[in-house]
């Protein structure tokens, strides 16, 4: 078996890494900082769209660069170079010291980090099989055509949109006290729509895949971590069903959610409202704070006894799954949400003080070498019942009168990640304990704590699957991370359920 450092990029390792590492440290070093790092990024993205099997979309990209962050008289400055070389490495720590030394003035505050032990030549990648990047692009459209008629050819499907993105993100980081590391992960997202037009009425219907993106690579596709080959199977049987369904009754509904739909839920209400910058009103500028406050820590009832959210940046194929963070701290699990009980934040080494912690989570990112590292989220998880391996048909047998929820869709959260309202994919109503059919124009709308509060019964580990996004929103200049979200399906009782058609006057 290949070790990590035989699997990285070779056009990344190339690259006069600690050349560039010397030559910027040592200058800020010399100008008298008392911390300072260099990342240096090198990231290949492709994006592949076809309609109707036509390629609309086969677009490469290449971001490359450096950047210089340092600490002088308790004020950060950053620059940044796109030149990979000693002089442009130099000039950058020269002009981050500048900037930290125009800013001191406006800074009430001195920045105090989070010790963190040295991690000297640490190298880690990411576990995948196949580098979707170097499959040849005909290769990859190929599939995605096939796919595409294939769907064509069924009946009621009219359109097809096929979308594939790729990256692989390689980094070096290095700061003053010794810790190096160089990492690579890969990511990818294949997905496919049907649409039905209704070309009486005017009106049309799409459904799917459901696949969400993950950490792998190129296998991914084939059935290693998902079948896509089953989901496209079935697509056109769901959708000409989804087409046919009644349209449901608002009210009070026991809802079983499944992890393709409860993972955006867990995203919006737990993910960004345990963010610490968010809960101190630090990041209020974009989507908002949080009403998870830490006055709060230790006595908000967020959910029933069942509830149990971790932060975790070492889960096996999540996206924001990684060895060390843009800080330089070897990244962990941890507890945000404990029996039902609010008790930990995500943080960074900055933050990590402020709340009286000794050790940053590991937190830090940036998503270009031209943008500061902020605190992002951590694949924010939904533990499955520990103790009984339940089935999400054993959950919905519990259930009288309910609907189960399938596929993300739309949504809409409030700024302090307090009310919301969720539609999906698919809908099946259930009747006494059985499926009875789907259902069409739903959502569900609750409070964060309400929600929650209802969770009654949780799949077992056998049902756990990880669910996610490509590109989490945050910051100014606005910055995207991936992110992934763990969950089992969830029984919740006596959630509203609303009719969006009616809503919308439609």
């Amino acid at each position: 078996m290949s070790s990590p450092e035989d699997r990285l990029d070779p056009a990344f390792q190339t690259l006069p890494l600690s050349e560039l590492a010397d030559a910027a440290l040592s200058q800020a070093s010399a100008a008298g900082a008392t911390h300072a790092d260099l990342r240096v990024e090198r990231i290949v993205g492709q994006s592949l769209a076809l309609r109707d099997g036509v390629v609309t979309t086969a677009e490469d990209t290449l971001t490359l660069g450096l950047a210089v962050r340092v600490i002088v008289d308790g004020t950060w400055g950053f620059a940044s170079h796109t030149t990979l070389t000693t002089d442009s490495a130099a000039d950058a720590a020269r002009r981050a010291v500048e900037v930290a030394g125009a800013l001191r003035r406006l800074n009430t505050e001195p920045i105090v980090r989070a010790p963190e032990p040295v991690h000297a030549d640490a190298v880690w990648v990411s576990d995948y099989d196949i580098d979707p990047l170097a499959v040849p692009i005909k290769d990859k459209l190929d599939v995605l055509e096939e796919w595409s008629q294939r769907l064509l050819a069924s009946d009621p499907v009219d359109h097809v949109q096929a979308h594939c993105t790729q990256v692989r993100e390689c980094k070096f980081y290095a700061d003053l006290a010794g810790t190096t590391t160089r990492q690579q992960r890969v990511r990818i997202l294949p997905r496919l729509t049907a649409t039905a037009v209704d070309r009486a009425e005017g009106g049309f219907e799409t459904m799917r895949t459901l696949a969400p993106p993950s950490g792998r690579g190129w296998e991914y596709l084939f059935g290693v971590g998902c079948d896509l080959e089953a989901e496209i199977e079935d697509l056109p049987g769901q959708l000409a069903e989804k087409v046919k369904s009644p349209s449901v009754e608002p009210g009070r509904y026991d809802l079983v959610i499944d992890p393709s739909n409860l993972w955006l839920t867990i995203h919006e209400s737990v993910g960004h409202a345990t963010e610490y910058d968010r809960a101190i009103g630090y990041e209020a500028a974009y989507a908002g704070t949080s009403f998870a406050t830490p006055d709060k820590l230790g006595s908000l009832r967020y959910g029933s006894p069942l509830m149990h959210v971790t932060g975790d940046r070492t889960v096996q194929h999540g996206l924001a799954t990684i060895g060390y963070d843009d800080d330089g701290v070897q990244t962990q699990q941890w507890d945000l949400v404990r029996g039902g009980m609010l008790v930990g934040y995500q943080l960074d080494r900055t933050f990590a003080p402020r709340l009286g912690l000794d050790r940053s989570n590991g937190c830090a990112y940036a998503d270009s070498p031209h943008h500061v590292p902020i605190q992002r989220m951590a694949n924010v998880s939904l533990q499955p019942d520990p103790v009984v391996d339940r089935s999400t048909e054993e959950l919905i047998s519990g259930v009288e009168r309910g609907i189960y929820v399938v596929g993300d869709k739309s949504w809409s959260i409030d700024m302090q990640r307090y009310n919301f309202q969720f539609t999906g994919q698919r809908f099946y109503r259930i009747t006494n304990g059985k499926l009875d059919g789907q259902l069409r124009d739903v959502a569900y709308q609750a409070t964060t704590t309400d929600f929650w509060g209802s969770l009654d019964a949780l799949g077992g580990a056998s049902s756990w699957r990880l669910g996610g996004a490509m590109n989490c929103g945050k910051a100014q200049p606005g910055q995207i991370a991936p992110v992934s979200h763990g969950c089992p399906p969830a029984l919740f009782r006596g959630v509203n359920v609303l009719n969006v058609q009616q809503e919308s006057g439609g």
